[in-house]
């Protein structure tokens, strides 16, 4: 569990568009195996500490003659950002994908001082 100690919790969000790939014949609906596309992201404002992020598709446009498989995650998360990735692999063939992200963490306040 993630506890805040600051009385300010502030709450980011997004909803990102990764790829579109079934236009200009992409990897992600051609290709085969392994396929990964990262989005960096920027807050608007930086979080006073790591925010916890959470990830899910919100589109997914997938052909019905293949399995269906995916990995959606936040990596490299800070106070200023994150990246954004989607992961697929086999035979899967991914048209395009958006993704909704929310992140929650402390903030700062203009009523917060430091001594020294």
């Amino acid at each position: 569990m993630k506890k805040f100690a600051s009385q300010s919790i502030g709450i980011a969000q997004g909803n990102d568009v990764l790829f579109e790939d079934f236009e200009d014949g992409g990897e992600m609906w051609t290709g085969m195996g392994h396929r990964e596309r990262v989005k960096g992201i920027t807050f608007a404002e930086p979080f006073k500490e790591v925010p916890a992020v959470h990830c899910s598709l919100t589109l997914w446009d997938v052909d019905s003659a293949t399995n269906v498989r995916a990995d959606v995650e936040a990596i490299n998360v800070t106070g200023n950002g994150f990246d954004l990735v989607f992961r697929t692999w086999g035979d899967t063939k991914v048209a395009r994908v958006r993704i909704s992200w929310m992140a929650i963490g402390p903030v700062t306040n203009e009523d917060d001082w430091e001594l020294y």
